[in-house]
């Protein structure tokens, strides 16, 4: 079954795990979606520029990114219409709503012109999302295919946690599949794929003992 035949059936699904989560949904997230506020830090965005993030939930890294770069425009896309109406309450909460535009979408099969009215974006980000979207390595390439030149890919996400005790890995990973959540452990071979076949460039580090992992990809 393609990506788009089965993006409704994954929208009822995510709106059935968030219908009631996202009410506390960042209270409890920043224990251990760690290393966000840094892929924030790095996107460096230019004056003026653009940001699109895929997969944007409650629009809370939106709403840190616009703080921390208020001169540029940001994108959010989710395929949770409960997140997205739980992220327009805070952009409105925030008076960040004439900066930032929200559309419902497939991460891994959308059409950026239709929904925010242009193609490309010179920051395009990912924050704990591959590991809950089923056709990731789509979603990594239509990332790539959206980035102005000279533009830039971030992701943080979780890791392959290969340094952390072999029993507390296990039950960790248990519990993320309850969530729906798989940790994408050939990333950094994908991307490097990606980057040998775009000539774009690499940046990939773990952290917390291989807990979670930060890239950034740079096209010219």
């Amino acid at each position: 079954m393609s990506a788009a035949a089965d993006s409704p059936s994954h929208a009822r699904l995510m709106d059935g795990v968030y219908r009631r989560q996202r009410h506390f949904y960042d209270l409890t997230r920043k224990f251990y979606l760690l290393g966000r506020d840094r892929l924030i830090d790095g996107l460096a965005v230019p004056r003026g520029g653009t940001v699109l993030e895929l997969g944007c939930g409650t629009g809370r890294n939106l709403a840190l990114a616009a703080d921390r770069y208020p001169k540029a425009l940001f994108h959010g896309l989710d395929i949770s219409s409960v997140m997205l109406e739980t992220a327009q309450k805070r952009l409105r909460r925030e008076h960040i709503h004439d900066i930032v535009r929200l559309a419902q979408g497939d991460a891994s099969d959308f059409n950026a012109r239709v929904l925010f009215g242009r193609e490309r974006f010179d920051r395009v980000f990912l924050s704990y999302a591959l590991s809950m979207i089923p056709p990731w390595e789509q979603t990594i390439a239509g990332a790539l295919d959206c980035l102005e030149p000279g533009g830039s890919l971030h992701i943080v996400d979780f890791g392959r946690q290969e340094r952390l005790p072999g029993g507390f890995r296990y039950g960790l990973r248990r519990w993320l599949a309850a969530f729906h959540v798989s940790p994408r452990d050939s990333l950094r071979e994908v991307l490097e794929s990606e980057c040998e076949r775009r000539g774009a460039t690499l940046s990939f580090d773990s952290a917390f003992r291989g807990y979670a992992v930060h890239a950034v990809m740079r096209v010219a």
